[in-house]
């Protein structure tokens, strides 16, 4: 069995690993470990700080492969993140987060880039929830939301839910605490992640199928 190291923003995306992708990947021979970002209660840390347990993480296993699952809503100039101003200046936000993948790529050794596969989800975890609408008609009761019509608008005025992020108040973490009565971002988040399936989610959202073909073939 092949060995991936998924270092995880918070409890959301690891939650996310157990329940969607290890079932997933364990077809292909591939067993996952996704601890969360040390040095953090839960959310992004300096580029420094990670880049020093992505490094860890190839040196102490050579046979084992790394890579991220990290928002780049939460990344800000502080952080220091490879090609960050580049990335939030460019207009297309795909061609930017290829951008920061190349540049955390390019940070590290040489002789570790084979095994790290750096991706950063554009642009929240919570983005790839909007994919049908029929989960969450299934999934809640209807006293349960809170703004239904605005669930309905979201989706339908997004047909790539990765695209989703107009600002700090409508991110796809803030719509959701809009529209779901006490809305619980790891509860409700996996619940509904598990109810659509990755192959749902791969077909609506480019970015995260292209990350998750690269790893099927690590």
């Amino acid at each position: 069995m092949k060995r991936l190291i998924i270092v995880c923003e918070g409890q959301t995306e690891q939650e996310f690993c157990n329940d969607i992708l290890q079932p997933h990947f364990i077809q292909f021979g591939i067993v996952i470990q996704n601890p969360t970002i040390k040095k953090t209660a839960g959310g992004i840390v300096n580029w420094s700080s990670l880049k020093h347990q992505i490094e860890t993480h190839l040196k102490q296993d050579p046979t084992a492969f790394v890579t991220t699952l990290i928002d780049f809503y939460g990344i800000h100039a502080n952080h220091n993140y490879p090609n960050w101003l580049q990335a939030n200046q460019h207009n297309n936000k795909n061609v930017g987060m290829d951008l920061m993948e190349q540049g955390m790529l390019s940070s590290i050794p040489a002789q570790l880039h084979q095994r790290f596969i750096p991706y950063i989800q554009l642009h929240e975890f919570e983005g790839l929830l909007f994919c049908d609408i029929n989960v969450f008609d299934n999934g809640f009761e209807e006293n349960e939301f809170l703004d239904y019509d605005y669930l309905v608008q979201t989706i339908n005025e997004n047909e790539n839910p990765e695209l989703i992020n107009d600002s700090s108040v409508t991110a796809p973490s803030k719509r959701l605490l809009k529209i779901i009565k006490d809305y619980s971002k790891i509860t409700h988040g996996c619940l509904l992640a598990q109810d659509i399936g990755i192959n749902k989610i791969r077909s609506k959202c480019p970015r995260f199928n292209n990350w998750i073909s690269k790893l099927e073939t690590i």
